[in-house]
Parts: C-alpha cells; sequence; structure tokens
C-alpha cells in the first residue's frame, strides 16, 4: 500500500469536485478526464490522464473538524478518546502481512506520521525525511571486527540490565538492535536511493519531495515493504487557496500520475493499494480572509482517490449538491472506507486488537465495503 497524505486538509473543490460558476466554485474550472464523463478542477491534467486507473470518492464524510484529531481518524480508523492509542493502519499492515525477518522496515513513511500506538515499536514507522538518500547512520563506519566487539559489549549490557528487573524492555530494544544491525548490510538497503533509476525516470516524477517520495515508495514496495507513506504539507489554505493550489498541485499532479504509470507498467498496480487523501475538506463557501479569500475546515462532504489492488478505475463514488455542501448519493463514512482498505489489502477488518490491558477492539468497528468499489 502506499499512502499520499495530503497534510493540511486539501480542497473538494480544488480537486475531485468542482463547482465552476456557482457560488462557491470561485476560480476553479474542470477539465474532463480520460474517462467519459468524469471531471476534475483544472489543477490535474496528468491525473486526468489516468483517471481510467482510479475511483474518485466524492462523498466521504467524517466527525473531526480538527487537524490533529482528524489526522488520528483517518490514519487509525478510531476517534481519538481516552488515553489508548490506536495504531496507524500502517502498523496493522506491517504485522498482518510483513515479515518479522526481514531486513529492512515492513513500515516506512517519508515525513512525519503517527506512531504504532498499542501495538509497540516493532510495527512503529521507520521515518525518512530525504528521499533518494540513505538513511542515516546505516553506514558502518567501523571494520567488521570492531564492530562485532560493540555488539558483544551491549549484549553484556543488556543482560545485567535485564536481570535487574527490566527482561522486557531489553527483549524489545534487543529485537530493534538485530533489526538494525540487519539493515546495514541488507542489499535491499539501495532501495532507499534512486542512482540506479534512468534520468528520465527521475524527471518523470519530479524533482519535488512529493514526486521524490513516491519514486522511492515504488522502489520500496518493489523491495518487498508492504506500507509506504509519502507526507506532502501545505494544503491547510485558509488564506489565498487559489493561488497555493497553483504552486502546490503540479508536484503531485505529476507525481501520482506517474506512480500510476510506473506501477501499472511493472505489474505492480494490480496488488498495490494506492490512497491519495487528507484528513477532512475544505468550506465550500469562499471567506473572506485577508490577503485573499480562502476555505476553511469542513467535515461534511470531502473526496479522495484510490487505485490498484483490485479496484475498479474510471469511476466516481457518490454526488453532492450543485454548490457543494450536501451530500446527495452514496455517502462514505471513514469505517467505511477502512473496511474497504482492508479488503483491497485481503486483511480480516474484523480482526481483534488487545491493547495494553487486555481489552479487544476491533480494527474496523462498523461500516460495510464501499458498494461498487472493486470491480
Amino acid at each position: 500500500c502506499i499512502l499520499l497524505w495530503l497534510a493540511g486538509a486539501p480542497s473538494q473543490l480544488e480537486t475531485w469536485d468542482p463547482k465552476p460558476g456557482t457560488p462557491n466554485g470561485g476560480e476553479t474550472k474542470k477539465i474532463q478526464t480520460q474517462t467519459p464523463g468524469v471531471e476534475i478542477a483544472h489543477h490535474w491534467p496528468k491525473i486526468a490522464g489516468v483517471m481510467n486507473e482510479i475511483a474518485v470518492i466524492r462523498a466521504m464524510t467524517g466527525k473531526e473538524a480538527a487537524h490533529e484529531r482528524g489526522t488520528y481518524h483517518l490514519h487509525t480508523g478510531h476517534r481519538m478518546m481516552g488515553i489508548e492509542k490506536f495504531p496507524h493502519f500502517g502498523s496493522v499492515v506491517a504485522r498482518e502481512l510483513g515479515d518479522p525477518q526481514s531486513d529492512i522496515p515492513n513500515f516506512v513513511s517519508i515525513g512525519q506520521t503517527l506512531s504504532s500506538g498499542f501495538l509497540g515499536v516493532q510495527v512503529a514507522p521507520f521515518i525518512i525525511d530525504r528521499p533518494g538518500m540513505l538513511p542515516d547512520n546505516v553506514v558502518n563506519t567501523t571494520s567488521d571486527l570492531r564492530q562485532r566487539r560493540r555488539l558483544a559489549l551491549l549484549s553484556q549490557q543488556e543482560n545485567e540490565f535485564a536481570q535487574a528487573g527490566a527482561a522486557a524492555l531489553v527483549k524489545e530494544q534487543s529485537e530493534l538492535y538485530q533489526k538494525a544491525n540487519l539493515m546495514m548490510t541488507s542489499p535491499r538497503l539501495k532501495a532507499f536511493q534512486f542512482d540506479d533509476e534512468p534520468a528520465a525516470m527521475q524527471e518523470a516524477y519530479g524533482k519535488s519531495q512529493t514526486g521524490q517520495g513516491l519514486l522511492v515508495a515504488r522502489r520500496l514496495v518493489e523491495a518487498g515493504v508492504p506500507f509506504v507513506e509519502v507526507r506532502s504539507t501545505g494544503w491547510d489554505m485558509h488564506t489565498n487557496v487559489f493561488r497555493s493550489m497553483e504552486r502546490r498541485a503540479p508536484e503531485v499532479d505529476q507525481g501520482l500520475s506517474q506512480l500510476l504509470l510506473d506501477l501499472k507498467q511493472r505489474g505492480l498496480l494490480e496488488k498495490t493499494l494506492v490512497l491519495c487523501m487528507g484528513e477532512f475538506g475544505r468550506t465550500p463557501k469562499i471567506n473572506a480572509r485577508p490577503p485573499a479569500p480562502g476555505r476553511d475546515h469542513w467535515v461534511r462532504n470531502f473526496n479522495l482517490l484510490m487505485a490498484g489492488a483490485g479496484i475498479k478505475g474510471g469511476q466516481v463514488i457518490g454526488k453532492t449538491d450543485e454548490n457543494g455542501q450536501e451530500i446527495t448519493e452514496d455517502p462514505v463514512q471513514v469505517d467505511d472506507l477502512f473496511q474497504s482498505m482492508c479488503k483491497a489489502m485481503q486483511m480480516d477488518a474484523e480482526m481483534e486488537l488487545h491493547t495494553p490491558v487486555g481489552r479487544p477492539v476491533r480494527l474496523v468497528e462498523g461500516g460495510a465495503v464501499i458498494k461498487g468499489l472493486f470491480g
């Protein structure tokens, strides 16, 4: 699975549900995609060219209108309540589908993201900030003999710590050290770099942080990593939404469209779920904030993209009214989205996770697979 996270919450009217010619439409125009009858905002000409691979979910609806809470809900499938920290969906995927003996992480995030919560550090996201470069401190700068001596000394000290009453903590940390040591010598470490990628391929993804992140995501999925998140920032457009979209959209338009083309050409799209979404939507009504108008937080309706992993492309699910204020057909709840993600990943949405006190909770508490999403 590759999740492209648009942090800050993109406007649905400037992405996949434009309303030109209406009071709420603003300056955004619409363009025809390669799928007859499917139109999106004019900022996305390259996405329009791969629409046959994409399902647009136009009638998402949520419950959390604050960034932290919305981000939590859309990453975990659960609302933020009490002291329990539910795991990032990627951590669940890493536990269920990842190889516990893997020499590279089963969950990589390019940019900051949520934690593994109560599932523990073994399936926590491995975070990198510079796509295309090796992670920090993975190159061994000492001789093999000295490295072995260091590890032996570490083992001796940890055994003493364990005997003093910290056996569980030592076991968890020792496993992490072992994984780190494996990673340093892994031939798959090269997946984090793209020195061997043709210049034309690097140009196709674009030189932006997002484009480079998506290229690394493809390489990691190709190397067997089951979940990769790429974080794109700058989508919280309370002011100057129309000029801001002109700056932010091109790098995602280029990188995401190329990712879909690349995955399909390599035979990976049919088994890789691709998601592009943010934490909620933006108000249909344009505000009057200086220095230029923008859109505020809105959870009543927003949208997202899904592709790959058996999803039927070239379709739009859900509909909003002419002003973009109300869902008129096929609303999709967050639980429905997570049910559908589980189906695409061939995971049991009803599996039980256990909190630190042993309380069982379902991975997805309700909902149903989005009707018509799968071919």
